[in-house]
């Protein structure tokens, strides 16, 4: 019996560019939306947990929740006190968590979620200011929100419509863009941002260099008048390949490297001074300069600097770094 050919499917590459495009197309409504009503409504948003002095506590359940732990997680990364309450424990006395004086940012794409009602209902007795993320304007949450932040319509990428695809894209740029407002209203800095990341190759990008240097007699000085001879000497015993020249004040004049010695060899190693053959513009950085920032200054140039001094506002040395050091602190 001969039987049709099965329909063929799209290749997985089809699938992809469509998801994609379906996708793109909700980020664009998302950004015009931000031009009109959700564009004043998260501006109040922004102001109002700012201006707060407790927490936020970010709540959501099933692949809101998932959202919502993501955007909470940025938000504390960034500056912004706050905590995920899950709903379900919530009712079961987690409600505790939520302290007097702390907002709430709820995600539900529906707006209809049940496990939200325990958390809906204490805000409205505690007075605690309840903001929306959601798709639904007309929603139980929506309308329980003070501040709801109202999703445009949006198709899902799911093929069946079924899906949280786009609708959950939307709920994280949006809880993204919060978090970055916030950042920015409040001046986060990168060095705040290392505070709160000290682990892995982040941590080490983001430590103030004077977590790393060398301080006190490892410092590798002398003045001007010092001869050649006890130049050496002093590279020779700190061995970071290079010597800082101070006035009498201890004021960095300059620096003497390992090829500067070689050069200079040929001379009378009594009678030629640390002067004489000194680098009058040293390469240096300040205490609170970003690691990946010193990692860069030594870098930049045709060739590499291996050792640099670190010095105050009045430039007396504080301290030196190898690049050895950075390396070791997992800055590659």
């Amino acid at each position: 019996m001969h039987r049709p050919s099965p329909r063929p499917f799209r290749t997985a590459l089809d699938s992809a560019l469509q998801t994609v495009s379906i996708e793109r197309e909700g980020l664009q409504a998302l950004e015009h939306a931000l031009s009109g009503p959700l564009g004043e409504a998260f501006c109040e948003a922004v102001n109002r947990i700012a201006e707060s002095e407790g927490r936020l506590i970010v709540t959501g359940i099933g692949k809101s929740g998932h959202i919502a732990r993501k955007v909470q997680a940025t938000l504390a990364s960034t500056g912004t006190p706050s905590l995920f309450l899950h709903p379900a424990e919530a009712a079961h006395g987690d409600l505790g968590m939520v302290a007097p004086g702390d907002l709430i940012l709820a995600f539900s794409n529906s707006g209809e979620s049940t496990e939200l009602a325990a958390i809906l209902a204490y805000a409205a007795r505690q007075n605690h200011c309840v903001i929306a993320i959601t798709s639904v304007g007309t929603s139980a949450l929506a309308r329980a929100s003070e501040i709801p932040l109202v999703l445009p319509s949006s198709t899902e990428a799911c093929p069946m419509g079924l899906a949280p695809t786009t609708s959950t894209l939307l709920q994280l740029a949006l809880g993204d863009a919060l978090a970055l407002a916030l950042l920015e209203k409040r001046g986060f800095t990168a060095r705040d941002f290392g505070a709160f990341h000290p682990g892995g190759l982040l941590g080490a990008r983001l430590r103030p260099i004077s977590d790393l240097m060398h301080t006190g007699d490892a410092l590798p000085l002398g003045q001007g008048s010092l001869p050649l001879r006890s130049v050496i000497l002093e590279m020779t015993r700190k061995s970071f390949g290079c010597m800082g020249v101070t006035d009498d004040n201890g004021v960095l004049q300059g620096l003497i490297t390992d090829a500067d010695l070689r050069r200079a060899l040929s001379g009378d190693l009594d009678t030629t001074t640390a002067k004489d053959v000194m680098n009058a513009a040293p390469v240096t950085a300040t205490p609170t300069t970003l690691a990946q920032d010193v990692l860069q200054l030594m870098n930049q140039r045709e060739r590499p600097i291996t050792s640099l001094f670190i010095v105050d506002e009045d430039r007396r040395p504080t301290g030196i770094v190898h690049v050895h050091d950075l390396l070791r602190s997992g800055l590659s």
